[in-house]
């Protein structure tokens, strides 16, 4: 294995832009609308399942969510949701959609401190047009050496894309704030998993931090990463 870092991936969603509070004031909305149906808790119960077992059928990303809601609430409600909620649920899901793109502290800088040395690839996940669409908007997009929009971010997809575009994972990095697709699914790889916590995370992503493992690694933000790639060379 070559230990020498010559390729970083960063992922794009709470990363480097905001994204996961925009689903989650979309759910307070969805249970203001279903609370005489059913309470908050057991609603989010309902829901996260939904999405869990949509994520085969629609992907990651906004249009599937949006879809879980409608189907949640044809559940809760035993078929009799009014057409006036299901409108509200479509056109919030379309609201998510258009939102603006917000970037995080020091996402450009810490793309920009190693794009002269390293090559830089985004590696994201969900829906094809609307992660272009944030990308577009981000202004980020000409910083890159590559750009992957995948289904599911496994070992394997890791493997696929830093043997393209790279030396192989074991002289890659991803960074991210997802333990599970973002550290986790890149260490079984080979590559160095940087963790990045956002605060807000979905609960599918959620997994077991790999502390005790030599290529893990953890920054409290991005202003941080010029710095780790610095003392590993």
């Amino acid at each position: 294995m070559n230990d020498r870092l010559t390729t970083i991936g960063f992922d794009a969603d709470d990363t480097l832009w905001h994204n996961e509070r925009f689903f989650q004031l979309t759910q307070a909305h969805f249970a203001e609308l279903l609370a005489d149906h059913a309470d908050r808790d057991h609603l989010m119960e309902r829901l996260l399942a939904a999405e869990k077992r949509n994520i085969r059928h629609y992907g990651y990303g906004i249009k599937g969510f949006t879809l879980s809601m409608i189907e949640t609430a044809i559940e809760v409600t035993d078929d009799r949701v009014p057409a006036s909620v299901i409108r509200q649920l479509i056109e919030a899901g379309q609201e998510m959609l258009a939102h603006p793109i917000e970037l995080l502290p020091h996402a450009r800088e810490a793309v920009e401190a190693v794009l002269h040395t390293h090559k830089v690839i985004l590696i994201t996940k969900g829906d094809l047009i609307d992660q272009e669409r944030k990308l577009a908007q981000s202004g980020l997009g000409e910083l890159f050496d590559a750009v992957e929009i995948v289904s599911e971010k496994s070992p394997d997809t890791y493997r696929t894309i830093f043997t393209e575009h790279g030396d192989g994972p074991g002289s890659a990095m991803m960074v991210g704030n997802s333990m599970r697709s973002d550290v986790v699914a890149p260490i079984q790889a080979g590559c160095w998993g940087v963790y990045v916590p956002h605060g807000l995370v979905w609960d599918v992503e959620h997994a077991e931090t790999p502390a005790e493992n030599p290529r893990y690694r953890e920054l409290e933000d991005l202003g941080g990463l010029a710095g780790l790639v610095r003392s590993m060379e």
